[in-house]
């Protein structure tokens, strides 16, 4: 079976096709390599997807449609999982066009060539910011999410839409995952965890919103991986229970299917900081500041849908999966120095 991975060189794309090699899936990367964070990083993720003689890679934008759809020409293509996003909440008040070029434009594409080439399976990257400013915790799929507070999270309620009009006109199944907070080894260097590991032990005052009074759905990247795999041989099919009159958001008529995948166990932020100081053996500066535009106070992700559907249980507690995180920290940036 062959599998199209999209995003391949960012943080999720390199832990699911590292698990999918090993699994003896013959996985397709495809990435632009864009400069929203370290390229030098993303290129030695590719590193060691590449000494797998199973993996192929495609340095392109989705946005780029024929490119795109050379390769799907070329190969035969059972699953797609669409990583690849322009990702980060902040950074879209700052530059919102490149989220409708790489979240709008890449994602018709990547409909497009599922459609036009037969694709079994489309599994796609939402985001628990979907949620916005709802205050009904824990978020459920069951809840409407027609408040957004960040273009980013827009454009993922917009990947959502577009989902179910392909899974309606085309009968393509399509499977969202809305993840919750996912952190741990070879990260993205602008989530807070990494940013906050990193000044500490520089030495670096670390900035806290909010006055600190948030928290999150911290998820490790390995559980994240488990919950995809366990879904790739589970396309949605159609709902005939689905009600109309009262319409489950989550689910529908068409082959069509919108998770939540987190840890089910939101950890305060102060503590969070509290364990990393323990983990790193140092104590943070932290310079308490008010809640930023488009952040929100809390996650916490309902995951009953995908424990019932695949049997998924996130196993990794946050003082494990911080402890491998930081050990790899240590181990990439700080060895030989």
């Amino acid at each position: 079976m062959t599998i199209l991975v999209t995003g391949a060189a960012g943080f999720i794309g390199f832990h699911l096709s590292k698990r999918l090699l090993a699994h003896d899936y013959h996985v397709i990367g495809v990435d632009n390599l864009n400069e929203y964070y370290d390229v030098l990083l993303k290129k030695e993720r590719l590193n060691i997807l590449k000494k797998n003689a199973h993996f192929e890679f495609y340095k392109i934008d989705l946005a780029n449609r024929e490119s795109l759809n050379s390769i799907f020409e070329d190969k035969s293509i059972n699953i797609v999982i669409n990583l690849a996003a322009q990702a980060g909440v902040r950074y879209s008040l700052i530059n919102p066009h490149s989220y409708v070029h790489s979240n709008l434009f890449g994602f018709i594409n990547i409909l497009e060539a599922c459609r036009h080439y037969q694709v079994e399976h489309l599994i796609y990257a939402s985001s628990s910011s979907v949620y916005g400013a709802n205050s009904k915790i824990p978020f459920s799929t069951k809840d409407s999410v027609d408040h957004p507070v960040s273009i980013y999270a827009a454009t993922k309620k917009s990947n959502e839409l577009m989902a179910h009009t392909y899974s309606h006109l085309f009968n393509l199944p399509t499977t969202g995952l809305r993840f919750f907070t996912v952190y741990g080894p070879w990260g993205r260097p602008d989530m807070a965890y990494y940013s906050f590991t990193k000044d500490i032990i520089d030495g670096n005052t670390i900035k806290v919103f909010n006055n600190g009074d948030m928290s999150r759905d911290f998820t490790f990247i390995d559980d994240i991986v488990e919950g995809i795999i366990r879904l790739l041989d589970y396309p949605p099919k159609y709902n005939s229970n689905w009600d109309r009159g009262n319409p489950d958001p989550s689910s529908s008529y068409a082959p069509y299917k919108i998770y939540n995948i987190g840890n089910n166990t939101p950890v305060k932020l102060m503590e969070f900081i509290h364990l990393l100081e323990k983990l790193i053996g140092k104590k943070a500066k932290v310079e308490f500041l008010p809640m930023q535009p488009g952040d929100v106070k809390e996650t916490f992700a309902d995951i009953t849908n995908l424990q019932k559907d695949v049997g998924f249980y996130p196993s990794t507690t946050l003082e494990i999966g911080l402890g491998h995180f930081v050990d790899w920290y240590k181990d990439y940036h700080l060895k030989g120095k």
